[in-house]
């Protein structure tokens, strides 16, 4: 491979490097003005190119047509010697501009007018009847000759300067080349106004994404008509309402958590303070009942604070987008939480009824939300109390998860909050729990694509009702 080659293919390589690099500088607006005047003029130099053509040969076919007529009319017309062509055609021919002579198969030449028309080996072989006839242009004088047997032994010659022709082709070219410059300036100038106007959206959301990662302001754009780029507008707005509920919602979770960790902090400051101040030499010193009171109220705060942590984590975790494709045996996952739920409530008789289901999703968020219903459950039954736990499809052919307590039910104006975050109702204040546990569970149902419901058991207790979609095992 020589040198030459070699750089010729390193060329190529850069070229598509070099073309992205020149979109990249080029603003879209301005490519799209020249886009605009490379079309208009690449059609308007197809379209002048076409006529230049058709009118040249068009008119150079007249000019034969002409020559020709003339030439048979001399041809077939009286001629008076060899010597002179004075006879009546020859002097309307050098009238007309037209140059005129008769050929011999000798060579010989008689022209009449003051000049003679181009004689070549073309026109001798005419004379001598070797050709029919002959047609061509001679560059030398510049005219158009036609050349026709007149007798045996000799030929017409008849010549017609083409400087007329040319004169209007030449005022055609420029009066072409005048109109396709215009043509492409105006498309140039039309392409600019229609690529500013038609650009307008995305010079605003362009602003827009400027001025939110300069400022955080989520306003919306102002959108304007219904095209695409309108469309593109809504699209963009609707992704802004998105982001600013996302953040209405991570600030409110953090003023929330702030609200509930400032209790139990404070309380367990107090009473580390109080111990922290009962060790001094000097100090009073704390009876053994008080400070193991203390110590149970320590215990207490920091697995409060410990519960509320691994709530909050465990809300992040769901917020977070994930896709989920595990298939899920529901049954095991409602049995490993009811196990918990046993441990953590040894007083409470779980009755469990289960028809097998599986689904697509995540089995850790939904053994999650189930325990922390039956932990609700547990919560809220009296000691020896029952909590009945059914799952069974319904008619809609997704699976309805059932967990009822025996405990007083939920009141009629705390049912539309108790999935909200942090929402307590006055009688649950009084009772360990985050507030989150609930809201936990809404999320993971959702997540899953279900739903789920609070309603009342017919016991009288609470009855949560969590509906999955999936199959029947």
């Amino acid at each position: 491979m020589t040198m030459g080659s070699t750089e010729a293919e390193a060329d190529r390589e850069r070229a598509p490097g070099r073309l992205e690099s020149w979109r990249q500088r080029v603003a879209l607006r301005t490519r799209v003005a020249l886009l605009a005047a490379l079309c208009v003029g690449t059609a308007v130099a197809l379209t002048s190119l076409g006529a230049f053509v058709t009118v040249y040969n068009s008119l150079y076919d007249q000019l034969d047509d002409s020559l020709f007529e003339r030439a048979a009319q001399a041809a077939e017309g009286p001629r008076v010697s060899n010597a002179r062509l004075d006879s009546a055609p020859a002097a309307l021919f050098a009238a007309a501009d037209v140059q005129i002579a008769e050929v011999y198969e000798s060579g010989a030449v008689v022209f009449g007018g003051a000049k003679q028309p181009p004689v070549g080996p073309k026109e001798l072989a005419v004379a001598k009847g070797e050709l029919s006839y002959s047609l061509r242009t001679d560059v030398a004088s510049d005219s158009r000759v036609i050349t026709l047997p007149i007798q045996p032994g000799s030929s017409l010659v008849v010549a017609q300067p083409l400087d007329d022709i040319k004169a209007t082709l030449g005022r055609m070219a420029v009066v072409v080349a005048v109109a396709g410059g215009l043509g492409v300036g105006v498309a140039a100038a039309a392409g600019t106004a229609v690529a500013r106007t038609a650009l307008r959206p995305v010079s605003e959301l362009t602003a827009a994404t400027e001025r939110i990662s300069r400022t955080g302001d989520l306003r919306p754009i102002e959108v304007s008509g219904d095209d695409e780029l309108a469309r593109l507008t809504t699209s963009f707005n609707v992704m802004l309402g998105v982001l600013a509920e996302s953040q209405e919602r991570q600030r409110r979770l953090v003023a929330d958590a702030g609200h509930e960790l400032r209790t139990p902090l404070t309380s367990l400051r107090t009473n580390i303070e109080l111990l922290l101040a009962s060790s001094r030499p000097d100090a009073p010193e704390l009876a053994e009942q008080d400070r193991a009171e203390i110590y149970d109220d320590v215990r207490a705060q920091i697995n409060e604070l410990s519960t509320l942590v691994g709530d909050l984590v465990e809300l992040a975790r769901e917020d977070a987008p994930q896709v989920v494709h595990e298939p899920v045996d529901l049954v095991e996952v409602i049995e490993r939480a009811v196990d918990r739920a046993r441990r953590r409530a040894p007083d409470i008789d779980f009755e469990v009824s289960l028809t097998p289901w599986w689904l697509l999703g995540d089995a850790n968020a939904l053994e999650r939300a189930v325990l922390n219903l039956l932990d609700n459950a547990a919560k809220w039954s009296p000691s020896d109390g029952a909590v009945q736990v059914n799952l069974a499809q319904d008619s809609h052919g997704s699976v309805a998860f059932e967990v009822a307590d025996s405990g007083p039910g939920i009141a009629e104006a705390d049912m539309p909050h108790v999935f909200e975050r942090f929402y307590r109702s006055s009688e649950a204040r009084t009772l360990p729990g985050s507030g989150l546990g609930l809201a936990i569970v809404k999320q993971a149902a959702e997540r899953h694509g279900g739903s789920v419901s609070v309603g009342r058991a017919p016991q009288g207790g609470a009855l949560f009702m969590l509906r999955l979609p999936g199959r029947a095992g």
